[in-house]
């Protein structure tokens, strides 16, 4: 496998900044050192010639990397995580010694190594010595250091390859995450075959979502721009939190469904769909509202409009406590929030569901509220919450922080024990409370092929995250499985459950993918 090969050939060269010292002694000693620091997000030949101007000032060469914990300058980044960019730093031939710095600056170390010299790139000079150039000069100064500037013929930009073209690591990325986490493929195969029987219980707003196709045979008149359509079939799927109960079912757990129906052909088909999904399904019927329905209407593969059946107004008292107790006397391993704002969940309910919520299970929100008057901030002190990038935001009223300041703050503020915030194309990312064993956060690429539908990826990743935080407890392992349901189901047109079997033949081709077959 890809990190066999790293464990056996590279790693004997990343180094903590004690072990450093103790190889090299004290300053001075008899071979001088150098010491080069950088992100190293993606090395390219800026960095080699970098390096290698270096290494020919010094007997010993110290590659130090900035921990993915301070990387907050562009977007996405780090792009490669660290363990990968030391290893990678670690395979030249030119570096000696990697080590990650866990501080903000390099200052720390070199007061601790007191390298001989410290090498900058030449765009550091340029423009004249920058103050936090000056400091590395007065640190490297207290102990008779020196600082060097390596040429500026070749000057690249990781940010600007990484935007331009990113390379596709995303297999060699999660490895190392595995790797670094005790996780074995496995691993996440037993994971899966432990969700069986898994007791969760659901609650939330359904929808049925419809697909409506039809073929473009004009306009219906000259005077108006209206395009005339002609009906060709339709497909509905359950939808909401509907689907993520399907999700749940299909990957193996007992699950138990909460919900509000109208008293109407849709509702009744949720009823017949839960049913024939296995599914135990404790609806509420309102007969003075409707089954929500969403309807796209396609045509030529393009989605030409959605009208939407929706009533909003919160619900009943009794509908409530009917809700209340459902929760209140059930005993399972997990309980989902499924948020919609389609009258479930509101100011007055949010609180009243949360207090029945009983002693035990995981307790797990998801808010899809980005465009009504929601916050997943409702659902505080969870153990994990999944939004999306532009939920997030609409929650903190930010648009212009970088993705992991911003879901940094969404963490400390919705004081949850996980949150895996989910950025599309881009994957996930997923903060968890650190320990001194384990960092306070990590991302996955998305592993989605030729991506069809991606309504509904988010459904997927709380089913299978929700079962994987329930049965193993591990973040890592909820976020994998997670994501890779996602990706199964951004690859299918329409809502359809993920099944075990699915997310079992991801996990295989990715293992190949590792070994190179």
């Amino acid at each position: 496998m890809i990190t066999d090969m790293a464990a056996s050939d590279f790693r004997r060269k990343v180094k903590s900044r004690e072990e450093l010292r103790e190889i090299l002694g004290a300053h001075p000693r008899d071979r001088s050192v150098i010491m080069c620091h950088g992100t190293f997000d993606l090395v390219h030949p800026g960095h080699i010639w970098h390096l290698m101007y270096a290494k020919s000032k010094a007997d010993v060469l110290i590659a130090s990397l900035t921990s993915d914990a301070h990387i907050v300058k562009a977007d996405y980044r780090p792009f490669v995580p660290q363990q990968l960019r030391a290893m990678n730093l670690a395979a030249l031939e030119v570096v000696d010694y990697v080590t990650v710095d866990e501080s903000d600056t390099p200052l720390e170390n070199i007061r601790y190594l007191q390298p001989d010299y410290f090498a900058k790139g030449y765009e550091y000079s340029e423009q004249g010595v920058h103050p936090r150039t000056r400091e590395e000069m007065d640190a490297l100064a207290s102990y008779g250091g020196e600082l060097i500037f390596t040429p500026g013929d070749v000057v690249f930009s990781s940010t600007a390859f990484i935007d331009a073209t990113p390379p596709n690591i995303a297999v060699e990325k999660l490895v190392t995450l595995m790797k670094s986490e005790g996780i074995t493929f496995e691993s996440l195969r037993n994971a899966l075959v432990g969700f069986d029987g898994t007791p969760v219980h659901i609650v939330g707003d359904t929808i049925v979502d419809s697909y409506v196709y039809c073929n473009v045979i004009g306009s219906s008149t000259s005077k108006t721009p209206t395009v005339s359509t002609k009906f060709e079939s339709q497909i509905d799927y359950v939808g909401g939190a509907a689907i993520v109960a399907q999700h749940l079912r299909e990957a193996g757990a007992d699950v138990k469904f909460s919900t509000v129906l109208g008293d109407d052909d849709r509702g009744q088909y949720v009823r017949d769909e839960m049913s024939r999904t296995g599914v135990v399904c404790d609806p509420y019927i309102d007969k003075t509202r409707v089954t929500t329905q969403k309807s796209v209407y396609i045509a030529g593969g393009q989605r030409m409009l959605k009208v939407d059946k929706v009533d909003n107004r919160p619900i009943s008292e009794d509908t409530l406590a009917h809700l209340k107790n459902s929760i209140s006397s059930y005993d399972g391993r997990a309980i989902v929030f499924s948020d919609f704002r389609h009258g479930v969940f509101n100011r007055d309910t949010v609180e009243q569901l949360k207090a029945v919520i009983p002693e035990g299970p995981i307790k797990v929100a998801d808010s899809q509220v980005a465009s009504r008057w929601g916050n997943i901030l409702d659902f505080e002190g969870f153990d994990l919450i999944t939004p999306n990038e532009k939920e997030a935001r609409f929650t903190l009223g930010d648009q212009d922080s970088v993705i992991r300041p911003l879901s940094l703050d969404l963490y400390r503020r919705a004081d949850c024990k996980t949150l895996i915030l989910k950025m599309g194309d881009r994957g996930i990312m997923t903060y968890r409370a650190p320990s001194p064993e384990v960092g306070s956060f990590f991302s996955i690429d998305s592993f989605a092929g030729n991506v069809v539908d991606a309504v509904g990826a988010g459904d997927a990743l709380l089913a299978y995250a929700t079962l994987s935080l329930a049965t193993t407890g591990s973040e890592v392992v909820a976020s994998i499985l997670g994501s890779l349901a996602a990706a199964v189901a951004c690859e299918r047109e329409g809502n359809m459950p993920v099944g075990y079997a699915d997310v079992l033949a991801r996990i295989n081709v990715i293992e190949r993918q590792s070994r190179y077959e």
